[in-house]
This record gives structure tokens, sequence and C-alpha cells, in this order.
């Protein structure tokens, strides 16, 4: 059964509340590199497209040449920029780096096809009480499963956390098939930051 991520939030009474999402796989995607740009921001061309979500995190290995791009295991880029076979990633300025010459992969965990799924939110004061302080959906918009960027975006209008009053509270976000299978996907809890420009 796949664990949920733990993520905790301050909540700012009075101002909206929006988190941005992305669910990878287990699986890796495997793009060889054919080029990268001397430039800021750096552009990596791969030889196919390598079909990398916008937004979305990946590493780059064995790189000759160039070798101050490659990352290690728990390092990441992301790709700002996606067009074709080009890559870009505005956290990089390449301009004085060592010129590529050949090698290296660009690689990335595969995102989950969200087409299949809604998603339900709750809050709660804590995780026994029997009232709901709030319930986002993606019936009611607060949740969008976004397919084509492969984005979960959760969004509490300002209007809603005007009316919080807690000081801390929890919260969980599952996903769930038309099958009925349910996949816990985060938890947390919550502290309300009150507002004073009201």
């Amino acid at each position: 059964m796949q664990q949920p991520a733990k993520l905790n939030y301050k909540v700012y009474q009075g101002s909206t509340f929006q988190e941005i999402y992305r669910w990878e796989s287990q699986t890796k995607v495997y793009s060889p590199i054919q080029s990268i740009s001397k430039t800021a921001p750096c552009v990596i061309t791969t030889t196919t497209n390598s079909n990398i979500p916008l937004g979305w995190r990946f590493r780059v290995t064995g790189v000759q040449g160039m070798k101050e791009i490659n990352t290690s295991s728990d390092v990441f880029y992301v790709a700002t920029g996606i067009s074709g076979t080009q890559v870009t990633v505005n956290e990089i300025n390449s301009a004085g780096y060592t010129t590529y010459t050949s090698g290296g992969i660009l690689e990335y965990n595969q995102p989950v096809d969200l087409s299949i799924y809604s998603a339900r939110m709750q809050i709660r004061e804590t995780v026994d009480s029997s009232t709901v302080i709030h319930e986002a959906t993606s019936a009611n918009n607060q949740i969008v499963l976004d397919n084509t960027n492969k984005t979960i975006t959760i969004t509490i209008p300002a209007g809603v956390t005007q009316a919080f009053t807690f000081e801390t509270a929890v919260y969980s976000v599952e996903l769930f098939e038309l099958t009925g299978r349910v996949i816990p996907f985060l938890v947390g809890g919550l502290s309300l930051v009150k507002e004073i420009t009201r």
C-alpha cells in the first residue's frame, strides 16, 4: 500500500491557500543527451523527445566535458521550458561551464496517469473529530487534476480561510478511482496565522 507524504502547512486567514503537487511513478525514463548549451539559462537537447512535463524534476548523469552539470542521487533540476527535444533549466547558468563533448542521460520518474482519478481533502481539528471544518474535492473544483501538465492543484479560496478559527488542525488528501480503490496521497497538520489586514 502506498504511504502518503506528510507535509505540514501554515494557512493565512483571509488569504488563498494553494499548493501544486506532482505524482511520480516508480518507472524511470531515460533520454540520451545530444548537446548542452553554454548559455543562461541552460538548454539541454536530447536525441529524441523526452516527453518530460513542464515543471517536472530530473537528473543529469554521465555527461562528458560539461561535468559540472552532472547531479548526485539527491540533486534535481526543474524543467522550466519544453520545446520538442529541448529542455530549458532556468536555474542553471552554464555560460562559464566546460564545453559539452559527449554522452549523458536526462533521467526522471514517469508521471502517474491522473485521468482515472478524482480527489478529496478534509480538514478536521483533530483526527478523532467528527466535525469537518472544510472539504475540498474535484467536484467543487478546489482540487484540480491536470493530466496534461501532470499536476494536482489544491486551492482553498480566501473567503473560506477567512472563516477558519482553529489554532491547529489536521488534514488528509485521498485520490480514488471509479472502481472504488482509494490511495492516501497526503497527510499533515495545519496551523492558522490570524489575519491582520482585514
